[in-house]
């Protein structure tokens, strides 16, 4: 069965709202109308009302009395239980992927990391960069989606929206962390080409970790 209309304008509001979220369109902690959202997204004030609860359920935003709409704030506590909630998540899905994956499919992320960070090596042009960037997101996705539970795919989904918006150019892929961030994800794949569970399981956190310390390190510089 098709969704219907209204369902169909309120996800392409929802969709809408977090692109100009994350190209920093609408800043966090700032205060929107339902009107100013509608000239933002371009979206109309019907669809803008039906999205809001689900902004709402997934802590993107918060109505404030008299006020209007907060967007999500940026503090340490975000970062912390952000990277806490990835960090679990994402070691029961690659001790599962690491079962379950075929051969091919991993020799396949193996060879699309090695190439490009081939590339990398000779040099970090803004096409490598972007397309580095887009492997590293679509690795932790596959990762996540190759579980086969819409919730946890859901509740990454939101998750990794949040980490992008922490301090959100520092929290892409920079040119000098390319081959490092290539490199810590190929040490997943070898784990993950072994078929050694544990290992793949303490690849990821390790990555994961050092996101977060690097996350963390940025937002204590102001506080």
């Amino acid at each position: 069965m098709s969704a219907s209309p209204d369902l169909r304008l309120r996800d392409h509001a929802y969709s809408n709202f977090t692109q100009k979220l994350l190209a920093r369109d609408i800043s966090p902690g700032q205060i929107v109308s339902q009107r100013e959202l509608v000239a933002l997204t371009g979206m109309p004030l019907g669809a803008i009302r039906e999205m809001i609860p689900r902004l709402e359920a997934d802590g993107l935003i918060k109505t404030v009395p008299k006020r209007g709409l907060q967007v999500l704030s940026i503090d340490l506590d975000l970062v912390r239980n952000a990277f806490q909630l990835r960090h679990i998540i994402e070691g029961e899905a690659i001790a599962v992927f690491c079962k379950a994956a075929t051969t091919e499919e991993i020799d396949r992320l193996t060879a699309q990391h090695r190439d490009i960070r081939q590339e990398a090596i000779a040099h970090v042009s803004p096409d490598v960069l972007q397309r580095a960037q887009q492997i590293d997101w679509a690795f932790h996705d596959r990762i996540i989606d190759a579980m086969g539970n819409p919730i946890i795919s859901d509740i990454h989904r939101v998750n990794a929206i949040k980490i992008r918006l922490i301090r959100n150019s520092d929290t892409r892929m920079l040119p000098e962390l390319v081959v490092p961030v290539l490199d810590e994800h190929l040490v997943i794949c070898a784990a993950l080409s072994a078929r050694d569970e544990p290992a793949a399981v303490a690849a990821i956190h390790t990555h994961i970790e050092s996101a977060r310390r690097r996350a963390l390190g940025l937002q204590e510089d102001f506080r």
